[in-house]
Parts: C-alpha cells; sequence; structure tokens
C-alpha cells in the first residue's frame, strides 16, 4: 500500500541582537527603527529606554541659563544663581549670557553681573548729558593745563628753551616746542584737551572709548569717537587740538557705546559680535566686532596698542545665523557660509570665509560641540564640523524637513529639538561615539545647558529640568521596525516572531502589527509585568507579503532580541 509522501516545509529563522538606533527611510537595515519614542543608545547593542528626567526648578519666567560655579538662569526682570537672586531689572525677552571671567554679560539689555560679587552689576553702555558751561581746555596728557603758550601765526622771537607756540599759520593750529638743543620749535604730535564740568567723568573709566555729540560748529571735531586718556569725576582728557580755551552754551552727551549685534560670543577674553542691518548710527552694516581686551564694556577703544576694540566689514551677503567658539576661534555663520577669526590682536586679526553649508536661519541655538566636534542645524541638514569642511549626519533622520533648533552636547552626545513642518517638535539625540540617532520625545527646547556634569534644559512651560535625573518618572515608550518580509525575492512568509525583553515591576507592553502597508495597526499580543524578569514573547502574525511591528508600553524596557522564523510558501503569489 502507498501513503502519499508530504514534503516538509523548509523554514529559516534570523535573530537579530544588535539595535542601531532611528532611520526614518524606506529601507533601513534589521535592528533599525522607524520610528521610537524615548529610547537610548546607553546600553548598545540592546535597544532601551532613556533614563529618567529630574526637575531643577520651576521659575515664573525662565528665559535664560549659563553654567558658573552653579547654574544660573534668568527668572522675569532677575538673575538667579543657587537660588540666589538678584533684581537687575532685566527686560521680558529671551535672553542670551555669555561668561567672561567671574562676569556674566546678559543680552539684549546689554547689563553684565559679577558671579564673585553680586553687588557689581549694572549696565554695560553709559551716558552722560553735560549741561551748558563746560569748559574745554588744551592740556597735557595728565589734565594740567598749558600756561603762557605764545599764540601767533609766525614765530616767536628770542624763545626760550621748553616755550610753547600754537601755529596759527596752518590749520588746524599746531602746537610747538622749542628746543635750545637744536634751536627749533618741535612739533608736539600729540595734543591733548581738558572737558571740565562737575559729575562729568563719574560713570566712566580711563581708557574708555566714548562718543561725543552735541558740540557747536566751530568746535565739531570734538564729535565723534574719543578715548579718555585721564579723568576723575569733575574732568576727562581726550585727544584734540585747541588753539583758546572755550566755554560751552549748549549741552554735549558724552557716551560708552556698545554695538548693535545679532549674535554674541567670548573668545581669547574678549567678547566677539556680528551684525548684518542697522548699526547705532541707523546705517546698514555688515561687520564683526571684538571688544576691548579683558574689557566687555568697551568697543570704541582705539589707541594703536594690542588691546584695542576691532571692528571689520566682511563681503558675504545675507543675514547672520549664528556665533560660536571652536577650538579657539570665534565663528560666525551665515546660511552659505561661515567666517573665522585667526589672529591674537587687532593688527593681526585675519577673516577667512569658507563658502559651505551653514547655520540655518532661526536655529542659532542648535550650535553645540561634542568631543571637539562642532554640531549644528544646516538648512536642509544636520552637519559635523570638525575644522575643515562640515559634513552631513542626519541621514538617519530621513526627508523631513527641521527648523528652529535647539541643541545642547553631553558626554558623547548631541541632544537636539526642533519642529517639522507641521508646527511638531521632536527630541533627537545623536551619539557621537557610535554614530547613531535616537528618538526621545516632542519636547519643545527653548535653551540648553552644561553645568556640573549634567545636561539642563528649558521646557515649554519654562521648567528647568535635567537629563538623567533620579525623579520617579514614568515613561511612556515605543518602537516601530521597518518593513519586515522584503528581503527575499522568493515567496516566503514569517510564520512567527519571537521577541525577548525585560521590564520592570509594574510595567505594561503591547505589540501591534500592520500588514501589507494598509495602516492599520491590529493588536497582537500584551503582558503586565509583576516582578522583575526577562520573558519572551512570541507572535504569530497572519500570512502577508510584509508587515511592520509596534512596540508600546510604560516604564523601563530592554530588548534583547526579535527572533524572526521564516516559511518557503507557494511559487503562486496569493
Amino acid at each position: 500500500m502507498q501513503y502519499p509522501y508530504l514534503q516538509e516545509i523548509s523554514t529559516s529563522r534570523q535573530v537579530i541582537q544588535q539595535f542601531g538606533g532611528y532611520n526614518h527611510n524606506l529601507r533601513i537595515s534589521d535592528g533599525e527603527f522607524y520610528d521610537m519614542k524615548n529610547l537610548t543608545s546607553d546600553y548598545y547593542p540592546i535597544a532601551a529606554t532613556r533614563p529618567p528626567r529630574g526637575t531643577y526648578a520651576s521659575p515664573e519666567k525662565a528665559s535664560g541659563l549659563i553654567a558658573k560655579d552653579s547654574l544660573c538662569y534668568v527668572d522675569g526682570s532677575q538673575f538667579v544663581i543657587n537660588e540666589y537672586r538678584v533684581e537687575m531689572g532685566l527686560s521680558d525677552t529671551p535672553k542670551t549670557m555669555v561668561s567672561m571671567g567671574a562676569y556674566v554679560i546678559i543680552f539684549p539689555d546689554k547689563k553684565y553681573i559679577n558671579t564673585e560679587n553680586f553687588d557689581d552689576y549694572g549696565d554695560i553702555e553709559a551716558f552722560t548729558v553735560v549741561p551748558d558751561g563746560a569748559e574745554l581746555d588744551l592740556c597735557r596728557i595728565n589734565g594740567e593745563k598749558y600756561t603762557d603758550v605764545i599764540k601767533s601765526s609766525t614765530q616767536p622771537e628770542d624763545p626760550k628753551n621748553m616755550d610753547l607756540w600754537i601755529d596759527t599759520s596752518s590749520s588746524p593750529n599746531v602746537l610747538k616746542q622749542f628746543s635750545e638743543s637744536s634751536g627749533m620749535w618741535v612739533t608736539i604730535a600729540t595734543t591733548y584737551v581738558k572737558i571740565s564740568s562737575p559729575g562729568i567723568g563719574e560713570k566712566f573709566g580711563q581708557h574708555d572709548g566714548v562718543t561725543i555729540s552735541g558740540m557747536p560748529d566751530d568746535l565739531s571735531d570734538f564729535n565723534g569717537n574719543f578715548v579718555i586718556w585721564e579723568k576723575t569725576d569733575d574732568y576727562i582728557v581726550i585727544t584734540g587740538m585747541l588753539a583758546e580755551s572755550k566755554t560751552l552754551d549748549r549741552a554735549i552727551t558724552i557716551g560708552r557705546r556698545m554695538p548693535n549685534m545679532d549674535f554674541v560670543i567670548e573668545s581669547g577674553n574678549r567678547l566677539w559680535g556680528c551684525r548684518y542691518g542697522l548699526d547705532l548710527n541707523n546705517e546698514i552694516v555688515n561687520e564683526i566686532y571684538a571688544s576691548k581686551l579683558g574689557d566687555f564694556k568697551n568697543w570704541a577703544c582705539y589707541m594703536g596698542i594690542s588691546t584695542d576694540s576691532y571692528t571689520v566689514s566682511v563681503g558675504s551677503d545675507g543675514q547672520f545665523t549664528g556665533a560660536i567658539t571652536h577650538l579657539g576661534y570665534p565663528l560666525f555663520f551665515k546660511e552659505t557660509c561661515l567666517h573665522k577669526i585667526y589672529g591674537t590682536m587687532p593688527s593681526n586679526y585675519q577673516v577667512q570665509t569658507t563658502a559651505c553649508r551653514g547655520v540655518q536661519k532661526g536655529s542659532s541655538k542648535s550650535l553645540a560641540i561634542v568631543n571637539e566636534v562642532l554640531y549644528y542645524k544646516a538648512p536642509l541638514a544636520v552637519c559635523a564640523y570638525d575644522g575643515s569642511l562640515p559634513r552631513e549626519i542626519s541621514g538617519p533622520l530621513g526627508e523631513v524637513y527641521y527648523t528652529h533648533a535647539v541643541a545642547g552636547g553631553h558626554g558623547n552626545k548631541y541632544f537636539i529639538s526642533m519642529s517639522d513642518s507641521d508646527g511638531v517638535y521632536s527630541l533627537f539625540v545623536y551619539d557621537a561615539a557610535k554614530g547613531m540617532w535616537h528618538k526621545e520625545d516632542d519636547s519643545k527646547v527653548k535653551e540648553f545647558c552644561v553645568c556640573r556634569e549634567k545636561l539642563y534644559y528649558i521646557d515649554s512651560d519654562g521648567k528647568i529640568k535635567y537629563l538623567s535625573g533620579n525623579d520617579n518618572e514614568t515613561i511612556q515608550w515605543s518602537l516601530e521596525t521597518g518593513i519586515l518580509g522584503t528581503d527575499s525575492p522568493d515567496q516566503k512568509y514569517l510564520s512567527k516572531i519571537t521577541l525577548r525583553l525585560s521590564m520592570e515591576p509594574g510595567s505594561n507592553i503591547y505589540v501591534y502589527a500592520q500588514y501589507d502597508s494598509d495602516n492599520n495597526w491590529r493588536p497582537v499580543a500584551s503582558i503586565s509585568v509583576k516582578a522583575l524578569r526577562s520573558f519572551t514573547l512570541p507572535i504569530r502574525p497572519r500570512r502577508c507579503d510584509h508587515l511592520r511591528l509596534k512596540l508600546e508600553g510604560t516604564g523601563q524596557m530592554k530588548l534583547f532580541s526579535i527572533a524572526k522564523t521564516t516559511e518557503n510558501g507557494s511559487d503562486v503569489c496569493d
């Protein structure tokens, strides 16, 4: 008797034990995830949920962060350090804060505070209106007035050694001094004028660069930028030439001004800034500035020495979009280029312009340094810059167009929060050491700051939080695979999928499947965990051409492997 022969169905099994992170493209590798929420690379090659976050403070209106000996922030009009509050009368605007020595400089308010002496704070700019009656006298650099000065258009007869003569035959007039050894009148190259009025010098310091305005027409040469060479509360000494003493019949204004700047950074004990647009005089500029060495208050101090302020115009078109100090060099970005400053002092500063992908407009806060590499959001990519040329690292983010990026660097990771074209925010993390992306959640971050080995940020509710906190945060997580079952041209199908994972007590997991790209997620398995253990979750999908899996859950989770069992089907398509 003959019995029918049943041919055994050929099966194969593939186990995925290495998970490579987020990859939002149509074709991705086994172990990568098309979408995810709240996963981390900390346990690579295991897929795991991120650590819980903590809350540092809940200010009424946080608008800026900076790291000193402890975290500092602005809350409304106050500056806060170690929960000590200093009322500075700050404006209700987003803040940029720059550290320079013990000082914190706050923009756009143009204010400063000494974090070692909280009583030392105030305005960078200073202005004094000098009432009529101010006196102008020719003087020495120390403020001593000249006496017995001869004024004529011809040389005085029978001069004595050190006699002074104002030569009125030339315009402008020239001050000369007689040298008995040479028998000649020698021109004094630099002359000084003393402006005297009660309180005129109270707000200024020696060698401050100031702007004077309001002088009458016959003294118009004294309108402009000057250096205060000597001062007391009641007089200042500036460069200039005066044939005779004058008493003003009008008020004048003396001010120490700071340029309008789009972005400000610190480098080499100077503040640096850039401006594309109207300057203080309502003139269109395209300039880069540097303050006086070690003095953030002075931006127009030109004494011909190495500590001078610095200004340079650049020829690139378009607005500045960001600035940062990288490897000791100030960098100023536009969307299509970057300007790098070389040199050690104004006499040898050079601006090198590199045409490349710059910082996206509106993403100036995406600039962050991780392991000496600068990362930032370019118009169509996230780029890494090591000092040569930028390279793109955002291929796994897919074809989604992101804007308004804010980023921070911590350890080996680059955290970036940005909005898609629908206004939906996502917080991504790039692990520079492992070269992989992960997606955390929909946090809209206003600013990041690293302080004492923790990464802090201001969230959309104005709370100041930190990553890797110790709070008992219940984490909601999810992960979505790419398309499974398209890796072979033969008629095969997935007959079984086995997940090996562990979860903490009290957590839940739900598994969904989407068959043949029909956009419907169908529940296929679920489990609640009562004790800390690892377990195997077998899934038997229905027969289909291809499928996706989505896992959702709460609590801490670690996914160790995904095993796929494949069976050969008929050569005839369904």
